[in-house]
């Protein structure tokens, strides 16, 4: 005989099984939008990660999802009339990139906000990580920690440099971040300077003025203007003959001395993950900011050669990849 505790646990169980078929249901009938406001072109390696990973939950465009894209540049004013756009579409998610932020929170209190931040805590778009609160969520970076432990592998990479440079972006980087930066290159005997930029326009000359002031090595601080300029500054920087060490691991692949950080496409599949759950129905105020829970270390011999470097071997060691 079947007891009443029996009995109920069946219909709870029935109960959630009809729930979860409706809301399969309700998914498979229904067309969502994302808006994505970003720096680079959709063929980029991330973004096609990104949208594999949305196709591996279900969400395939073409078939239940539309996709406004966007292209934002620089600047602020840029920003904020293309988010306004996305706005009024009523997309089910936005994704508004670094510049576009800052703009989205201003512009909707209520469109779910799915972003990407080199410090989100820090710089004020939420109050925790664990509880976002309002309707932003997304990936920070841990920029602060991460930038200053690339100054610590570029100091062992180039151990006879006594001057390390650092690009840095004001609107990425702040005066504590920069403070801190110092205080780890004093503590082991080594000068460091700043070089901020506002704009690409700003870069060579930067470098120019690092090498021209004695550095030996640099530092190329998280930034979003930095990366996508990253061509700019692995020209100049090889022009220069000046060692390199930089955010993403891909950007030593793509000729860059060193880099140390997680990887772009993995990051991007932990946003598409994000944006996943608001989809699905969850809010982001309940849904915590994460942060890259993998770091590569790669390192680029041809670079080092052309440098006239020799890389340590206990750095070879502890790289993930090493491009010979």
């Amino acid at each position: 005989m079947m007891t009443s505790s029996r009995r109920a646990v069946l219909a709870i169980a029935g109960t959630a099984l009809l729930c979860s078929r409706a809301v399969l249901a309700q998914e498979a009938g229904r067309t969502y939008r994302i808006g994505i406001l970003a720096g680079v072109a959709r063929q980029a390696p991330h973004w096609v990660a990104f949208f594999d990973e949305l196709s591996k939950a279900g969400f395939v465009e073409g078939k239940n999802l539309i996709v406004d894209w966007r292209f934002v540049g620089f600047g602020s004013e840029n920003a904020a009339a293309l988010v306004a756009e996305q706005v009024q579409l009523a997309p089910d998610v936005l994704l508004p990139g670094a510049a576009g932020l800052a703009a989205a929170q201003a512009a909707t209190r209520t469109i779910p906000l799915v972003g990407t931040d080199d410090d989100m805590v820090g710089s004020g778009l939420v109050p925790s990580l664990a509880r976002p609160g309002g309707n932003l969520t997304g990936i920070s970076f841990m920029a602060t920690e991460l930038d200053g432990k690339r100054l610590e592998i570029l100091m062992e990479l180039v151990p006879v440099s006594r001057h390390v440079a650092a690009l840095a972006d004001p609107t990425s980087t702040g005066r504590p971040q920069l403070d801190a930066l110092q205080g780890a290159a004093t503590s082991r005997g080594v000068e460091l300077s700043i070089y901020p930029v506002h704009g690409p326009e700003e870069i060579a000359a930067a470098l120019d003025g690092a090498q021209a002031a004695g550095a030996t090595a640099l530092n190329v601080l998280a930034s979003s203007l930095l990366y996508r300029n990253r061509k700019i500054i692995l020209d100049r920087s090889a022009m220069l003959r000046l060692p390199a060490i930089y955010q993403w691991p891909e950007t030593a692949e793509e000729g860059g001395f060193a880099a140390y950080g997680p990887r772009f496409t993995k990051v991007n599949r932990q946003l598409a993950r994000q944006v996943v759950k608001v989809l699905r129905g969850a809010r982001p105020a309940d849904i915590p900011v994460e942060q890259p829970t993998e770091f590569e270390l790669v390192i680029n011999l041809k670079t080092a050669q052309a440098l006239g470097l020799t890389v340590p071997p206990s750095i070879l060691a502890r790289a993930d990849e090493v491009i010979e």
